[in-house]
């Protein structure tokens, strides 16, 4: 396993749904060896999607990984390998790999260029500083433009896309590409899956295209390196292909361009050259810089890790997969090596960790390791605390790895249990669900004995009741979909009074605090060095010791708690700055819990004081819908409280960008659909949260009250 870091490659496959990331990962298994079939979506065989949900739908749904060789220039790389999911609802697979990985490689759609989840995909890379590579996918599709494709990544993704490749031919009149560097033609035999490329001199009818083309290339990279600007001006023939490609890999590395390669995935067109862009342009672990942590003992004071084998074990764990024989758990190794059998500890809780098994995964197949050294992606059984997002390192070096941001579940739905082996069985089922996936929620509502399972989208939920029915064989039933909705405070109120007194004969209860609200931003707490817990900071402004100290905590988490289970209509309040400023304690009768009842009290009355409000919901949708359907489609927006931001002409179709509240946005698909004689498709995202108007705001608090 201790292989040289600079033949290592981290990569992941990411895109647009339907825009062929999964059957790419197939080619690139099938021509690295690591399967002697293709697997095809369509059919339900593709390796990468092994869960009966993905095979049936033809969708991803879980990120797999597998790790596969690939030999250029006589030299054996590995290829760690992650598929990702394209729909917006598992969003939280694309994150959480990106975190882990070195590079990407984004798939387009050849007819579509780039498309809403696309935009979505290339600000989490951005977030998370991965450079990247494009293959323009599908050119085999009437109506694929490579052109076209190249402008959507310019205007769209304000992105510094290069092209290296040309394609020869448009839909079924595709016959190979022009590779722009080396200024030839390839083509892949079909009659050999593809496997076989054929390299020969660039075609007459293709040659004046691929000079414009390979000038242009050359232009762009000239301007990445400041030798090669001074070649270019004076003989632009003299820059070598070594030259080119060093001052691509260089601006790659640094994400100041994005190589674009093009091919046809499914006819076995060009995914050989994806690979070989991989090891040219991708940077191997130890090119990236220095993994970033703090001191677990001082929040306060940075720590680095070297992409070295010989420095102290760090990793992270970006993914919890519960199996039969035990947990699996995905780390990426930075620094130092794990060895089978090793003690490792989880700085975030402080528990002490035993990696009893090392495996190299393939999609659910597994091949054991001895051991596993920096800048390798592997699973682990034995593992018992730790979940994604948390950091496992040496228990002589502790350091804790930056976290990662999941995003908050915006779709709620009651689920019961059918009989009462059914609920025994429903609580272990949710936990191993959370433990898998960190944007799926659940809690069990005390007042009205429900449990609630909270997700990202109707897709996501639905896969959720699936699994608990099909493969943990749960009976559940379960209610409509409801909106997550959040409270918060219009204005700042000051000096609010919580008294708690209890006389039961004996010793009583008594805790009594004053508290300030007012409404805050993640922004002002950075700015103020505040925690930021559930969106809600607290801070202790007493003088004097009016409270002692020991129940200052107890006042907190009472006020924590009551925001957490919301006061006006029972959703979690967010956004605010509680500032104790006063109180009294009774020497004899004042307790822990009486302070916390003060701070519940004190919390519940300055929030009907601070001008309540509900904040819903507000979903990015684009609609992509024919030109004779565009009226109907904005006319059904604007009825749903929609706003039109953006409206782009493509062809024939009109892409519409708009924000809407999620309420009133169930069931839309097939409202779509019957709109427009099924031609329209739409994508839809999480955007924010707002206020909602009065009346509705009433209207949903009564809701909540009756229930």
């Amino acid at each position: 396993m201790a292989t040289d870091l600079t033949n290592i490659r981290n990569i992941g496959i990411c895109a647009h749904i339907d825009a062929g990331k999964t059957t790419v990962s197939e080619r690139i298994l099938y021509y690295t060896g690591k399967t002697y079939k293709l697997g095809e979506v369509h059919e339900g065989t593709a390796t990468m999607d092994f869960l009966q949900e993905e095979q049936e739908r033809g969708i991803t749904i879980q990120s797999a990984a597998t790790t596969c060789p690939w030999e250029k220039d006589g030299r054996e790389y590995k290829i760690n390998l992650i598929d990702t999911p394209g729909h917006v609802d598992f969003t939280i697979e694309v994150e959480r790999s990106l975190r882990v990985l070195d590079g990407a490689v984004a798939v387009f759609d050849g007819k579509e260029g780039v498309e809403a989840q696309s935009e979505t995909v290339w600000r989490q890379a951005d977030r998370y500083g991965v450079p990247r590579i494009c293959f323009v996918n599908k050119m085999d599709k009437i109506g694929a433009d490579f052109d076209f494709c190249m402008a959507t990544i310019k205007k769209r993704l304000g992105a510094n896309g290069i092209a290296i490749q040309y394609p020869m031919g448009h839909g079924h009149e595709l016959t190979g590409v022009i590779d722009l560097v080396t200024m030839k033609a390839v083509y892949y035999d079909p009659t050999e899956k593809g496997s076989v490329v054929v390299i020969k001199e660039i075609p007459p009818e293709w040659r004046e295209t691929a000079e414009k083309w390979h000038h242009e290339m050359v232009e762009k990279v000239a301007e990445l390196d400041d030798s090669l600007t001074e070649k270019f001006l004076t003989d632009e023939k003299s820059i070598t292909v070594e030259e080119i490609k060093r001052a691509l890999r260089k601006g790659t590395i640094v994400k100041k361009c994005f190589p674009v390669l093009c091919g046809a995935a499914l006819r076995n067109v060009g995914v050989q050259a994806v690979l070989d862009a991989v090891i040219d342009y991708l940077p191997c672990p130890s090119e990236k810089s220095e993994v970033q942590g703090t001191d677990p003992r001082d929040k306060t004071k940075h720590l680095t890790r070297p992409h070295d084998h010989d420095a102290p074990f760090s990793a992270l764990v970006f993914k919890v997969v519960s199996d039969t024989h035990g947990d699996l758990t995905y780390v990426r190794v930075y620094s130092g090596k794990l060895i089978k059998g090793q003690r490792v500890v989880n700085p975030g809780n402080g528990k002490k960790e035993l990696a009893s098994r090392i495996f190299e995964m393939h999609a659910k197949d597994r091949i054991p390791l001895e051991e596993a050294t920096a800048g390798n992606i592997v699973a682990v059984v034995g593992i018992k605390d730790s979940y994604t997002g948390d950091t496992l390192c040496d228990p002589d070096h502790e350091i804790i790895l930056e976290r990662m941001t999941f995003p908050e579940p915006v779709i709620s739905m009651s689920i019961e249990p059918k009989t009462q082996d059914d609920r025994r069985k429903l609580a272990d089922a949710l936990g191993v669900i959370r433990r898998e996936d960190p944007s799926f929620r659940s809690n069990f509502n005390e007042e009205t004995g429900q449990t609630i399972i909270s997700g990202m989208g109707e897709l996501h939920l639905e896969i959720i009741k699936n699994k608990l029915v099909r493969d943990m064989k749960v009976g559940v039933e379960v209610g409509k979909p409801q909106v997550s909705y959040r409270e918060a405070i219009s204005r700042k109120v000051e000096d609010v009074r919580g008294l708690f007194k209890k006389q039961t004969g004996g010793r009583g209860q008594f805790g009594d605090c004053t508290i300030s609200l007012e409404p805050f931003t993640a922004e002002q707490a950075a700015a103020e060095e505040l925690d930021f817990t559930e969106n809600v900071a607290f801070e202790n402004a007493i003088v004097g010791g009016s409270i002692p100290k020991e129940f200052i905590p107890s006042v907190e988490y009472g006020a924590r708690q009551a925001a957490l289970s919301g006061v006006t209509a029972g959703y979690p309040l967010i956004n605010i700055k509680i500032t104790l400023t006063d109180g009294k304690y009774h020497a004899v009768d004042s307790s822990q819990i009486a302070f916390e009842q003060a701070g519940r009290l004190a919390l519940q009355e300055a929030v009907a004081k601070a001008g309540p409000i509900l904040l819903e919901p507000i979903m990015r949708v684009v609609v992509t819908v024919p030109e004779e359907y565009f009226g109907a489609v904005t006319g059904d927006i604007s009825s749903r409280r929609g706003m039109i931001t953006e409206q782009e002409d493509r062809g024939p179709v009109k892409l519409v960008t708009c924000e809407v509240p999620l309420s009133e946005m169930f069931g839309y698909t097939t409202t779509l659909r019957s709109l427009t004689q099924g031609r329209a498709s739409n994508t839809m995202e999480f955007l924010e949260y707002r206020p909602m108007p009065r009346n509705l705001m009433e209207e949903v608090v009564k809701a909540g009250a009756s229930a």
